[in-house]
């Protein structure tokens, strides 16, 4: 599966209001310099230290606004 990777505060910067919220993102241990990834369905990963978990996802057009974010590209 591929992926595209950021922090924690690029996913805040992504995430639009009929999505996950940022007191979401909080207590699902999404803190700014978290590592996340997304794969090409819009599912949200969060590193833990074991352990890739599954803490939502995003809606619609999102590939545009990951890209226009990160500048990348699923890898």
């Amino acid at each position: 599966m591929r992926f595209i990777e950021m922090t924690g505060q690029t996913l805040r910067e992504i995430v639009q209001e009929d999505e996950l919220h940022v007191d979401d993102l909080a207590s699902a241990g999404v803190h700014s310099d978290s590592f996340v990834r997304i794969n090409e369905q819009g599912d949200i990963e969060v590193r833990r230290t074991d352990r890739w978990d599954v803490i939502g996802g995003l809606l619609g057009n999102y590939l545009p606004r990951i890209k226009k974010e990160t500048g990348l590209d699923y890898a």
